[in-house]
């Protein structure tokens, strides 16, 4: 996908970007691959793919999640800041909050975030169990967001506890998440979600499924969840 297919296709989903918008996103590309030859970021480096595979895939959340609202939302394991800053870049009125386990990684959103000039954006370097046990953050959040980090039930440990009540947890997943959505359906409930919406969408150029989870936050997370770090991937619900 080219620069100006990407355009195109978010044009036709309603999304169009202004030139300053599409210098960040051109910004990113360059600061990505800078940066990833010294630490591993993403092991796709390739610009056509990269403006599919990481910018409008992290986008396509959009297509069915509306981010028009005034939210304040938590991206847990962001990695190289997808999805929530091609979001951010897309929707600048968002605020947005990254959680990530790798410092170094924290490191490099900084940087980029400085260069591509975005305002209310912050960074903080925890694991996702702590960061929702810290009662500043815990069921603070309109939306919180996730990409391919782990299965449903790890998942929905990791970021309901982030959701304040009525807000939405938006899950990004590839093909084959109604296995993961009937094997998760306990840990979600008992973690206060409930499945609103799954919608298939295809990747544009090479055709791969995708699918965004999104599960409105309906009750209160018990407290002793998150467990300890390391005990969700371990343990699932």
């Amino acid at each position: 996908m080219n620069e100006q297919q990407f355009q195109e296709q978010l044009m036709e989903k309603g999304i169009t970007l202004s030139p300053e918008q599409l210098h960040q996103f051109q910004t990113y590309y360059k600061i990505l691959v800078e940066w990833n030859e010294k630490m591993n970021l993403t092991a796709i480096i390739e610009k056509e793919e990269v403006y599919e595979k990481h910018f409008f895939d992290s986008i396509m959340a959009a297509f069915s999640f509306d981010f028009s609202s005034n939210y304040h939302i938590c991206d847990v394991g962001a990695g190289a800041g997808f999805p929530s800053l091609p979001i951010k870049i897309c929707f600048p009125h968002l605020n947005v909050t990254i959680v990530d386990s790798l410092n170094k990684r924290i490191g490099f959103l900084e940087h980029l975030s400085s260069e591509l000039k975005l305002s209310n954006v912050s960074f903080f370097h925890d694991r996702a169990e702590l960061f929702g046990k810290n009662k500043s953050h815990r069921e603070k959040y309109d939306v919180v967001t996730a990409r391919a980090v782990a299965r449903m039930s790890v998942l929905g440990e990791l970021c309901l506890p982030l959701v304040k009540q009525g807000g939405y947890f938006v899950a990004l997943k590839g093909p084959n998440v109604e296995e993961e959505l009937e094997s998760g359906k306990q840990a979600i409930t008992l973690l206060g979600g409930e499945v609103e919406e799954l919608d298939t969408l295809t990747l544009p150029g090479e055709k791969s499924e995708r699918n965004i989870v999104t599960i409105k936050k309906i009750k209160a997370t018990p407290k002793k969840y998150p467990r300890k770090p390391g005990t969700p991937n371990k343990n699932p619900l």
